[in-house]
């Protein structure tokens, strides 16, 4: 959701600084979020913007944005709605934190710098795009500063969170674990 909000505004020009311009975008812009086949689809605004929110340029901007109090405020409702149909998995920089702070299981995913860039290498490759390793593990290294470094509900790893090093390992091994612990909690 950040994510989209990210690129409204860089398609309408807005200072990504503009907390009550932002914040007002974000209210007004109707997201949907559902799964199309085995597909999660992002539609803002009726428009399919699924694969345009996966550059790290967008993931940066959604950094930002997601700093605006104004712009939480807008998306909270919105995303605490999500939990509430129940059979909910989340991922997000303060999933656990503030959006559900009470969540059966909470799983703090994480993976070395290089091995976090060569998988959005290979993502962006085969969405056509060739960006350098070393420029996309830059930028993530940036906004994962700018995401622990900032005032509102910044990226930590909470004490009751599960956590999970997925350095080495495939998606699907990763789930795996994740499955093996919610069925250990009887989550």
């Amino acid at each position: 959701m950040y994510r989209a909000v990210a690129l409204a505004a860089l398609r309408r020009g807005l200072d990504l600084e503009d907390d009550p311009a932002v914040g007002a975008l974000a209210r007004a812009l109707h997201l949907e979020v559902a799964w199309d086949g085995d597909r999660l689809q992002v539609r803002m605004d009726g428009e399919d913007v699924t694969d345009a929110l996966r550059p790290e340029a967008i993931g940066y901007a959604a950094s930002r944005a997601a700093a605006l109090p104004a712009v939480r405020a807008a998306l909270l409702d919105a995303q605490r709605a999500l939990v509430a149909r129940g059979g909910v998995v989340m991922d997000g920089r303060d999933v656990g934190s503030v959006i559900v702070p009470d969540a059966e299981l909470k799983v703090f995913l994480d993976a070395s710098p290089s091995e976090r860039a060569r998988r959005r290498q290979e993502e962006m490759r085969q969405r056509g795009q060739e960006i350098p390793l070393d420029q996309i593990e830059a930028e993530m290294e940036a906004r994962d500063a700018q995401d622990r470094g900032r005032d509102t509900a910044p990226l930590v790893r909470l004490p009751d969170a599960w956590y999970l090093d997925t350095t080495g390992i495939s998606a699907e091994q990763a789930a795996d674990l994740v499955v093996a612990e919610a069925r250990t909690r009887g989550a």
